[in-house]
Order: C-alpha cells, then sequence, then structure tokens
C-alpha cells in the first residue's frame, strides 16, 4: 500500500516512468496518480481514453472531458481540471519526480495542492528487471545486432581506392550512408535507431561523435548503435570497433587493451559490487598499459567515460555502472573505451544482467575486428 499520493505529468516520450507505470505509449501529456490506498488512475482526452481503457496496466482510466463538465460549461485551465481529479480522489498532496514540470507545480500549489518533489529513480522497482522486461531488451538488442550485422556486410564488401576512402555500390562509403543501411535494418526488426554512431579514423577519439564524411581503410571504425523496440519501447544497445582492413601495430595493441579490460569487468561484475572500484580500477589499469587519462595538447585521451549504465525504457537509466552497490538483476552495459588522437578510438559495449554471483550476457553479437 502506498502511504502517500504520487503523481506523473508529461507525454511517454519526455517521462518513461509514464510507460512504466501505464503501459502505455502517448504522444501528448497526459496524467497518472496513484491514492495512497495503492488505487491508480490515468487521466487522458477523447482521443486517447478508449484505447487506454482496453490496454492500460491502471485501475481506472478517467476522462479528462468528463472532469470538465464536472466544472461546468466554462473552459477550465488543465491544472485546475487536474487538481480537481486529484481532490475528488482523496489527494490533497502527493510526491511528483524532481523533474516535475515546475509551471505546473506552482500552478496546482496554488490550487491547494501540496507537492513533494522526490529523489530519482521515481520507481525504485526499475532498477531490477522483471523476466518481461528482459525479453523486451532482449529483442531490442536483436534489434541492433541485425544493425551490426548489416554495417559488417556492407564493409565486407567494399573497396579501398588509392586515397583509401572505401567504396561501396559503385560509390564512396560514408558515415552517414553506412549509418542509414544500419537504421534500415534495425526497422525491419520493428526497432528505430536514432543518432547510431558511426565514426572513424580521429572522429572516433570523441565518443560520442556521429561520425561524417568518408570511412576509410584502416582505420578504427567505432559502431554503436541504440535501436528501441517500437512495440514495448525498450533499448538494445551495443558497440563495436572494426578495421576494413589491416590495423596498425598501435591501433591492435589499443583494442587488445579495450578488450581485456571488458573482460576484467565482466568477471568482476556481480550483484553488490562496487561499480565505483571496479571503474575506478580499470581506470588504473589502462594506466599501467599505457594509457593515462589525461588532457594532452587541449584533448582529452585514454578512458574519460564511465564504464556502464542502466539500460530499459531509457538508453541512459538508473543504475550508471560506478555506484557503491550493484543491484541485483539490473540490466546494464559494459563500455570500457580508450581513445588517443593519432592513433584512434576503440569502445566495445555489451549488455548484461547482473546475478548474486556472475553478470549473464545479453548480447550474442561476435566482437569482429579487421574485416577484409
Amino acid at each position: 500500500m502506498a502511504r502517500i499520493a504520487r503523481l506523473l505529468v508529461g507525454n511517454t516520450d519526455r517521462v518513461p516512468d509514464l510507460t512504466y507505470a501505464t503501459g502505455l505509449f502517448v504522444p501528448d501529456d497526459f496524467a497518472w496518480f496513484q491514492t495512497p490506498s495503492g488505487k491508480t488512475f490515468t487521466l487522458l482526452g477523447p482521443l486517447e481514453i478508449d484505447r487506454a481503457r482496453r490496454t492500460a496496466s491502471v485501475d481506472q482510466c478517467l476522462d479528462l472531458s468528463q472532469e470538465e463538465k464536472r466544472l461546468g460549461p466554462k473552459k477550465q485551465p488543465y491544472p485546475k481540471l487536474l487538481a480537481s481529479a486529484l481532490r475528488r480522489h482523496g489527494i490533497r498532496s502527493a510526491e511528483i519526480p524532481s523533474s516535475f514540470p515546475i509551471g505546473l507545480a506552482q500552478q496546482l500549489n496554488r490550487a491547494g495542492l501540496r507537492l513533494r518533489p522526490i529523489p530519482e529513480p521515481f520507481f525504485p522497482a526499475r532498477l531490477k528487471k522483471a523476466p518481461t522486461e528482459i525479453r523486451h531488451i532482449i529483442q531490442a538488442i536483436r534489434a541492433a545486432e541485425a544493425g551490426l550485422t548489416r554495417a559488417v556486410e556492407i564493409l565486407r564488401n567494399s573497396k579501398a581506392r588509392k586515397n583509401h576512402h572505401l567504396s561501396w555500390a559503385g560509390s564512396t562509403l560514408t558515415s552517414e550512408r553506412l549509418r542509414t543501411e544500419m537504421e534500415i535494418a534495425c526497422l525491419r526488426h520493428g526497432a528505430l535507431a536514432r543518432d547510431t554512431i558511426v565514426s572513424g579514423g580521429q572522429q572516433a577519439c570523441d565518443p560520442h561523435e556521429r561520425g561524417h564524411g568518408p570511412l576509410r581503410a584502416h582505420q578504427a571504425i567505432i559502431l554503436d548503435i541504440f535501436p528501441r523496440h517500437s512495440s514495448t519501447g525498450y533499448f538494445g544497445d551495443i558497440t563495436r570497433t572494426v578495421v576494413k582492413g589491416q590495423a596498425s601495430e598501435a591501433l591492435r595493441h589499443l583494442r587488445a587493451t579495450v578488450n581485456k579490460g571488458q573482460q576484467r569487468v565482466l568477471s568482476q561484475t556481480r550483484a553488490a559490487a562496487n561499480g565505483q572500484k571496479i571503474q575506478d580500477e580499470l581506470r588504473n589499469w589502462f594506466r599501467g598499459q599505457g594509457y593515462p587519462t589525461e588532457i594532452n595538447k587541449g584533448r582529452w585521451s585514454g578512458f574519460f567515460h564511465g564504464v556502464g549504465h542502466g539500460l530499459g525504457l531509457e538508453i541512459h537509466e538508473a543504475p550508471r555502472f560506478a555506484t557503491p552497490s550493484l543491484p541485483l538483476g539490473a540490466v546494464i552495459t559494459v563500455e570500457p573505451g580508450l581513445y588517443v588522437p593519432g592513433i584512434g578510438g576503440v569502445r566495445i559495449e555489451d549488455v548484461v544482467v547482473v546475478g548474486r554471483k556472475a553478470a549473464r550476457k545479453l548480447t550474442r553479437f561476435p566482437n569482429v575486428w579487421e574485416i577484409r
């Protein structure tokens, strides 16, 4: 039983907690609330109410137009309608997420409701993924793997010109072109991939550089794809670093070091493990292998991002890997990377479920490297 009422307002793109609470995908703003007794409600307009009544995982769906009728013929602002619905169900105060719209919160306060922001996560249960959620994430991972399969196929069939630019199907193979092909493959598997990273050469030294222009042979190409499955809303996320042709000795050593680093982390990942300590130790180990994390000539070099993040209804959600105690049942990424200007960037990412004694890998795509 809930001790205090809870309130969410937004659409399901901005507020994934709404999908978690209702099972709905709604592009327009709507409200979900829970009474102190634990009963749950949605408040939606006529466009969504009938669909919600069939499919929403709540106790009752309320029609916003009916709430308007209760307040008389004069059109009322949304905050007043929401406040009326809340009071009618015995709610005078409620917990809200810290990201709740401040303007709406002020208007509800003026309507006599006491709202108390609480720290994220709003639903702590989201930290531990249910079996159904894990199946949804695997489904999205398989779509990501389809995108990577397409990338490897195209790179395998590409040719290097004299200037080392890659050519495929009669024209220059660019980051933009390869990204499009990867995202189309994801669509064919029911998932939408956005902002996919296809970043080659020195561009790969910036971890979130999407990549642009011609791809070149014998250079590292980071392929990072994170599609959201259209039917469930859950994300997959995989990164591979490949070379079309033959890598230099410096690049091979960089890749081998990242690969060993990821294996170190995977072997240490289990419930209650100190993720912050594991991450710090990995950074120190990379330093010992000759890759310190530092700013060199105005650019970051080494391992300057986290080991990983939670994955689910958001591409980056709690918990971060660098938490003092990894939660049992959390789904997280393990994605160490090294970025050295002059050599290139390498990142390898897989998705795991945190178990009591070990991590269970959900990714099954091979750790490809040199593509001939």
